[in-house]
């Protein structure tokens, strides 16, 4: 834990409370499915745990989709839109708020470690290269594995507190979203390229998200309104 939080320039500077990240990259909604450019805009905060993250998708390439994930007030939400205006996607509850909590963790974890530094984070070690960190709100707590590769830097991030929305249904399962590489910007690690899969109960594994950083702005977040975002 002292060996991550010393590489990814954590140890001797202020406590980062927030940042906002735009990313890009390509999407796909399931098994078999097609895969569509998409690019997404966020902010985090950590005073009071939150999350507001929006990604528009291009179904055939000119079709716009937008998609919605939201953590605050201890609920998370995920709703999605064809051209911003009819509905897809709408998913609310228990299942949900745990998840979009273990997506503000991994957040931390791989873009802005600094907001780890808060009394409701708790840290385990489980092995020479890797630990598990866990954080509470609102009542709910929930973990996950950091699997620590070259230079003490995160290669992946594995967790069973998330449920897959599949076309069955809302389904428990493992997820991780591994690190392909890093850069470094200003003397610091920056995540370069990752990928999001879930490890479903019948062995198989869906890869559904591959995303580059663009850019990524520390302690720089705007007071959104997510009435704005979310509609």
């Amino acid at each position: 834990m002292r060996r991550y939080l010393t590489a990814m320039g954590v140890v001797g500077r202020p406590r980062t409370r927030s940042f906002r990240a735009h990313l890009g990259g390509r999407f796909r909604r399931g098994p078999g499915g097609r895969w569509m450019p998409c690019e997404a805009w966020q902010v985090n905060t950590v005073d009071e745990i939150a999350r507001l993250f929006r990604m528009r998708l291009l179904l055939g390439g000119a079709v716009p989709m937008w998609g919605w994930d939201t953590y605050r007030s201890g609920h998370g939400r995920m709703r999605g839109k064809l051209l911003g205006v009819v509905p897809v996607a709408d998913g609310s509850g228990p299942e949900f708020d745990t998840s979009e909590l273990v997506t503000w963790l991994n957040d931390a974890v791989l873009l802005a470690p600094g907001m780890l530094l808060d009394p409701r984070v708790r840290w385990e070690e489980t092995g020479e290269d890797s630990f598990r960190v866990a954080v509470t709100d609102a009542g709910r707590t929930v973990s996950a594995e950091v699997l620590l590769g070259a230079r003490d830097r995160p290669r992946d991030f594995r967790t069973e507190d998330r449920w897959a929305d599949l076309p069955g249904g809302l389904v428990r399962a493992t997820w991780s979203t591994p690190v392909l590489d890093w850069t470094t910007v200003d003397g610091l690690p920056r995540l370069g390229r990752a990928c999001a899969l879930w490890h479903l109960p019948d062995g198989s594994r869906l890869v559904y998200a591959e995303l580059s950083l663009l850019d990524l702005a520390l302690d720089d977040a705007l007071d959104v309104d997510p009435g704005r975002t979310v509609r």
